[in-house]
């Protein structure tokens, strides 16, 4: 962050560091779509965060996930009512999670500690790892986690305590930590569980007619950071994808009773499924509010115009978990390359985005106020910024006080989805934890976002400034066309380059 943005970080600070909510409920706090752009949630169905989580029980990944690395796995996570906890992490060589590279068990003790100050709706915990162990499921993948071990002197002792490959036995487990023992290799290959440090569990009910709603219940943990030498010293501040309960999770799904039965000597196979080809044409919209590391509440909205390569988007940011108290949107646009086929993460594809246009729309009083504070040349020219009102910031290129520069270019990494339901899913690739942007090729995302929904196949244009009516409305009122989206929630804590992120 530039010496000169501090004082406005330090007022902004105090303005959204408020005491997180006992409970939080966005019954009439979900943002609401168009009939063919629907949240997965009914309207009206309400979002309960509990505070203090409540833990005890199994909680399962609901579909291959992709972690900074890249890293392709599920996992299987059990908390018992003595605080005690058992992980399941199962490995895979392919971005379907059809290749069982590996298996950890983990066991340990959580304590949780109190609501976060820093990322609100969480709650910190503090955790003990009392043994990690690993089971190979082939001789490459002893191989593998062998050669990243002999990287380092520590590693190279930890490594003698695993067998010769030609000695490899299936289904054979083989210690990493063991606080009985007290040693510990865990950090020759820089895992950790620091996920378990950042808590927050929210249910919502399911439509499943004829037979009525169905609970679901998401954890949601700490996030990876995105680069594995920083990870042991990182304590997230945004999540991973969430795990539901394996007793109340959405249907259908068809991942979660194969996780559900696995453990280390039998990891879950996932069904195979034919990876879509990527189209960017059309709208897509999140699906709720997002959380990104360093406080970024927001929900973005994105069109693309295939033909001309062209795309525009809007960044809604907040200050609350929910994204019921706005801050500021940005809208931005630019042009993209073609694609080509990521040799680095298997189903990804590799693009370059230009930014080259930018506007600025203040939501709330402490954005507008630091805005006008901001030296005229450095955000939209002269002229006092206004709370609702639009302004463009193209020809300063940027934005300073929110970090926005221009031009800009971002190596990006997308991939196509489709959820049980049939719905197209978008994702695109995951900022760097550290917030800065991905302006160079070795900086290119190896994992992925939260995934957008398609909301519209047509690419029309929205250039035009959003409706910045009521964002979460109680009932939805009127139908038809692809939403504004609302603004994102964002504690303006991390103005600089932590905002520079446009996809």
């Amino acid at each position: 962050m530039p010496a000169a943005m501090l004082p406005y970080a330090c007022i902004l600070l105090l303005w959204g560091a408020r005491a997180a909510e006992a409970a939080e409920t966005a019954g009439g706090g979900r943002l609401r779509w168009g009939p063919h752009c629907q949240q997965p949630l009914p309207n009206g169905a309400p979002v309960t965060a509990l505070l203090p989580p409540r833990l005890d029980g199994p909680w399962i990944s609901t579909s291959c996930e992709v972690r900074p690395g890249p890293e392709f796995l599920t996992r299987s996570y059990t908390f018992f009512p003595n605080r005690l906890f058992r992980a399941y992490q199962f490995y895979y060589r392919d971005p379907l999670c059809r290749e069982p590279a590996h298996s950890l068990l983990i066991t340990g003790k959580l304590r949780l500690r109190r609501a976060s100050w820093v990322t609100r709706g969480a709650t910190e915990a503090d955790y003990r790892l009392h043994k990690v162990a690993v089971v190979f499921h082939s001789r490459r993948a002893l191989l593998d986690v062998a050669g990243r071990l002999n990287r380092t002197r520590a590693g190279r002792d930890c490594a003698r305590r695993l067998p010769p490959a030609r000695a490899w036995l299936p289904g054979a487990l083989y210690e990493l930590l063991s606080a009985r023992a007290e040693w510990d290799c865990t950090a020759a290959l820089d895992f950790t569980m620091h996920e378990l440090s950042l808590i927050r569990v929210q249910r919502h009910l399911q439509p499943q007619p004829p037979a009525g709603p169905r609970l679901v219940e998401e954890l949601y943990l700490g996030d990876i950071h995105t680069d594995r030498a920083e990870r042991r010293h990182y304590r997230p501040t945004g999540y991973q994808p969430p795990l539901q309960s394996a007793l109340h999770h959405a249907r259908p799904c068809p991942a979660c009773g194969l996780i559900a039965r696995s453990d280390e000597h039998r990891p879950p196979v996932l069904p195979a499924q034919a990876a879509p080809a990527l189209h960017l044409g059309g709208r897509w919209v999140s699906r709720g509010c997002e959380v990104r590391p360093a406080v970024l509440f927001l929900t973005r909205l994105f069109t693309f115009h295939g033909p001309e390569r062209s795309w525009e988007g809007y960044y809604h940011h907040f200050s609350d978990p929910a994204c019921r108290q706005p801050t500021f949107t940005v809208y931005a646009a630019g042009r993209y390359s073609r694609g080509t086929p990521s040799a680095k993460v298997l189903g990804g594809t590799e693009l370059e985005f230009q930014v080259t246009k930018a506007r600025v729309t203040p939501m709330d009083q402490v954005t507008t106020a630091m805005l006008n504070l901001s030296e005229p040349s450095s955000c939209g020219g002269p002229g006092a910024w206004s709370v609702g009102t639009e302004r463009d910031v193209t020809a300063t290129n940027g934005c300073l006080p929110l970090g926005i520069r221009l031009p800009h270019v971002e190596y990006e990494l997308f991939k196509m989805g489709q959820d049980p339901h049939g719905q197209s899913l978008l994702f695109i690739g995951q900022r760097p934890t550290d917030g800065s942007s991905p302006d160079t090729p070795e900086k290119r995302p190896t994992s992925y976002q939260a995934p957008l929904v398609l909301c519209d196949r047509g690419a029309g244009d929205f250039s035009a400034p959003p409706q910045h009516g009521p964002l979460l409305q109680k009932a939805l009122r009127g139908v038809g066309r692809c939403p504004r989206l609302a603004p994102v929630p964002s504690l303006l804590l991390v103005l600089g380059p932590a905002f520079l992120e446009w996809l």
